[in-house]
């Protein structure tokens, strides 16, 4: 059997916090190892505990959780760890800010809890998620600052490839993308990874911001 996936889930505030445990501890794939109530208790007890995800909110005493996710899995972080934010603030820096720092999904905590089990799946997984209020305008509007300008380097790429790249940029999960293209949904998380691989990206939020800051969408 696959080992469970080890959470550690992050909120100042003790209620949404236990609620969150509760609900991810009921899923079989799934097992908190840790909870705390700020920053710099999650960088802490993600050095000794050593989580898959940490579900991390945003606003918190000491260090907040856009610092906090720089420190886990910012650029330079020797053995990053995969965050997923989870906050109330549904507002465009935060966003930004939290990409920038290195998450690899953002929800918003009025999300199902299907979605928010689904998300820390996801982030495990190594692909990446925004929550639906997240658009594809704002990573449009943003893609400039989470990376600074950069050559096209898609030249490697298959016209399927870059028309899968596209798709991704527009939104579409990998199976809306099969259902376009009328393939099958293992066809499309190839061409992902061979994008991924390819243009040097982690995840697919990465290869969102390519897409915008290269052109290929606007």
């Amino acid at each position: 059997m696959t080992a469970p996936v080890r959470v550690l889930v992050c909120d100042d505030q003790a209620l949404i916090r236990t609620g969150f445990a509760t609900i991810i501890d009921a899923q079989p794939d799934l097992e908190v190892v840790g909870e705390c109530g700020d920053g710099r208790a999650a960088v802490d007890l993600a050095a000794r505990l050593h989580p898959d995800v940490v579900v991390m909110d945003v606003r918190m005493p000491v260090l907040d959780g856009i610092e906090a996710t720089r420190l886990l899995a910012g650029a330079g972080v020797a053995r990053p760890v995969k965050v997923l934010v989870v906050t109330t603030f549904n507002l465009d820096e935060y966003v930004y800010e939290a990409l920038r720092a290195g998450a690899s999904g953002f929800l918003l905590k009025d999300a199902p809890p299907a979605q928010l089990l689904e998300g820390i799946r996801t982030v495990a997984a190594g692909a990446a998620l925004l929550a639906p209020e997240v658009t594809r305008r704002l990573v449009g509007r943003y893609a400039a600052r989470i990376r600074p300008p950069e050559a096209r380097r898609d030249a490697a790429l298959t016209p399927r490839e870059l028309e899968v790249l596209r798709l991704i940029a527009e939104g579409l999960s990998n199976q809306e993308i099969a259902a376009a293209l009328v393939i099958s949904q293992e066809t499309v998380k190839t061409y992902v990874s061979r994008i991924l691989t390819k243009l040097t990206l982690r995840d697919r939020v990465q290869a969102v911001v390519y897409a915008y800051r290269t052109g290929l969408v606007s």
